[in-house]
């Protein structure tokens, strides 16, 4: 299997599920692509579920960064849900779970988006 991509709005939240392979051969810029379109259509809110993704190489360690500050740059916020134990143990290795806010699934994600009261 490739990478695939599907989004869903909940609550002007784009949740976007990957499932694949998140790699060099296999991911491309197809994140990254996605996350600008967001961001220049004034998306401000992505919520990205991992659960299933297969495989998490380096340079989708680095589509997932450039996403990240695809978002940023724009004004906008990207979270990670449901991060499956591969993607985990990879983003940890790097060093990325202080720079990543991961949530247990979408809805705890949907959650963290909205305002405190």
């Amino acid at each position: 299997m490739g990478f695939e991509l599907y989004w869903r709005e909940i609550d002007r939240v784009i949740v976007v599920e990957a499932v694949g392979k998140l790699t060099l051969t296999d991911g491309q810029t197809k994140l990254r692509d996605l996350v600008h379109v967001f961001a220049v259509d004034g998306i401000k809110k992505v919520i990205l579920n991992l659960a299933r993704v297969e495989i998490v190489d380096s340079y989708g360690i680095g589509e997932l960064v450039r996403s990240y500050l695809t978002a940023r740059q724009r004004g906008g916020e990207l979270k990670l849900a449901s991060v499956n134990q591969k993607a985990l143990h990879v983003l940890t290795i790097a060093g990325l779970t202080k720079t990543f806010e991961i949530h247990t699934d979408d809805r705890a994600a949907l959650q963290a988006f909205r305002p405190k009261t």
